[in-house]
C-alpha cells in the first residue's frame, strides 16, 4: 500500500520532535518552553533521559543559548538575548547599510501611521475594547503588526549600526 499522506504536514502534537536526534530535541524543548524548566521536565518534553538532557543543556549553557538558574532543581530557559544577537548579526551580514537604512525608514513610516491612526505612542496604550465589536479583530491584527514593526525596526537599526561600525576605518 502506498503512503499518500503529505510529507509537509506538521508532526503529531504528541511528538513534535520525533524525527530529530536527542541534541535537537533538547534544543527544541528549550526553545518552546514558556518558563524555566528542570532537566527532568526538558527530558520529558524531548523524550530522552535526564542525563542526556543535562549533557546537552550544559553544552547549550556554555554557548549562551540557554540560561542556567541555580537552585533545587536547577532550571534552564532560552536566552532571548542570544537569539536577538544572532538575528542582528544575520541582518548585518546579509544586507548592505543602505538596505538596512531603507528598512528602518519603511518600518518607521509604518509605526508613525499606526501612531496617527490610533492616537497612541505604542500598541500597549490602545484600549481595544473602545472599538466597535465588528472591528476588534482588525484592531488586534494592527496592534500585532505595529508591535512587530517596532521590534523589527530595533533589530534593523542595531544591524545598521553594527554594519556601519564594522566598515568604519580603524583608529589604530
Amino acid at each position: 500500500m502506498v503512503d499518500d499522506s503529505p510529507k509537509d504536514d506538521p508532526p503529531p502534537f504528541e511528538q513534535p520532535f520525533g524525527d530529530e536526534d536527542t541534541k535537537q530535541r533538547v534544543y527544541g524543548a528549550v526553545l518552546h518552553a514558556r518558563e524555566p524548566m528542570s532537566a527532568a521536565e526538558i527530558a520529558e518534553q524531548a523524550d530522552c533521559s535526564v542525563q542526556s538532557a543535562r549533557t546537552h543543556l550544559s553544552f547549550y549553557a556554555d554557548l549562551g543559548i540557554v540560561v542556567r538558574h541555580e537552585g533545587r532543581p536547577v532550571r534552564y530557559e532560552r536566552n532571548d538575548d542570544y537569539f536577538e544577537w544572532r538575528r542582528v548579526n544575520e541582518l548585518a551580514r546579509e544586507n548592505t547599510i543602505d538596505e538596512l537604512q531603507a528598512r528602518v525608514s519603511e518600518l518607521t513610516d509604518r509605526i508613525e501611521t499606526y501612531r496617527d491612526e490610533y492616537d497612541a505612542e505604542s500598541p500597549a496604550e490602545v484600549d481595544v475594547l473602545g472599538f466597535d465589536a465588528h472591528r476588534i479583530d482588525d484592531v488586534y491584527v494592527d496592534l500585532g503588526d505595529w508591535a512587530t514593526a517596532v521590534e523589527e525596526r530595533r533589530f534593523h537599526e542595531r544591524a545598521r549600526r553594527k554594519a556601519a561600525g564594522s566598515t568604519a576605518p580603524s583608529h589604530s
